[in-house]
């Protein structure tokens, strides 16, 4: 039985082999060992795209793009500065559309980040700071797509349904792979990732961080660095009533002849 298992084992180690070294089996002795090694690499490739569910056919979004002020999102916090995320509307073009539309309604100034988890994430966007708010737009249809949660990704955050996104979002401190195709990416922090960093702790935090001023870079907002002044209340009046005019004393009455 062993001996047999044996022979299973070596005739499927070959069968591999032979499967995933058919493209450089082809073509005789002729090519030169640069060449190998990229058929190789586009093998590995391709099986590395079905694992992850991918069509091998299909192109991957680039890692980066270039910088354009009209997709990026400037977050003015009160941690201590400006943090800008660069948008990807190549990948996740509805749920940057949604965030454009709300940051211009001045939606997500004064709010804060309510769920802030150490080596995990920050999470804010809701209005009514505990997690279970949204805008008044309607939810959005989950744009899933290969972008990995690395640190600095920004996602959008959802209830159990896959389509349930609106305008709760998170910032990633450390990479968290298990998230990957589950959440909608849509952009990365490309400068203020300190800021990010000095997010205050806590489910909710006892004094939370708050978005001062939300804004898309191509509006040309300048930096907030404090929450607007409360109007004071007005002041006292100090005019003096009107004086009462003095009541006239009643004369006695005289006494009556008889």
């Amino acid at each position: 039985m062993r001996f047999t298992s044996a022979l299973k084992t070596v005739a499927i180690g070959f069968a591999l082999y032979a499967s995933s070294g058919a493209a450089l089996a082809q073509g005789g002795g002729g090519r030169n060992a640069e060449e190998m090694k990229k058929e190789e690499a586009a093998v590995r490739a391709e099986q590395a795209a079905k694992q992850l569910g991918l069509d091998p056919a299909s192109k991957l979004p680039p890692a980066t793009v270039p910088v354009d002020p009209q997709n990026v999102w400037d977050l003015d916090l009160s941690s201590g500065g400006r943090v800008r995320i660069q948008l990807r509307p190549d990948i996740a073009p509805g749920h940057v559309e949604r965030i454009k539309e709300l940051t211009r309604q001045g939606f997500y100034n004064g709010l804060k980040f309510h769920r802030v988890i150490p080596g995990f994430m920050a999470q804010g966007g809701d209005p009514k700071g505990d997690g279970t708010g949204g805008s008044t737009l309607p939810d959005l249809k989950a744009e899933f797509n290969p972008m990995p949660h690395l640190r600095g990704t920004v996602s959008m955050a959802r209830a159990q349904s896959e389509d349930s996104a609106n305008s709760q979002f998170f910032i990633v401190f450390l990479p968290r792979m298990q998230l990957d195709k589950k959440y909608t990416v849509f952009g990365r922090v490309i400068e203020g990732m300190q800021y990010v960093d000095a997010i205050h702790q806590g489910e909710p935090p006892a004094d939370p961080t708050i978005i001062l001023q939300a804004s898309i870079e191509s509006d040309g907002r300048p930096p907030v660095t404090a929450l607007p002044t409360p109007p004071a209340p007005p002041a006292p009046s100090i005019v003096a009533p009107p004086a009462k005019k003095p009541v006239p004393a009643r004369k006695p009455a005289a006494p009556k002849k008889k």
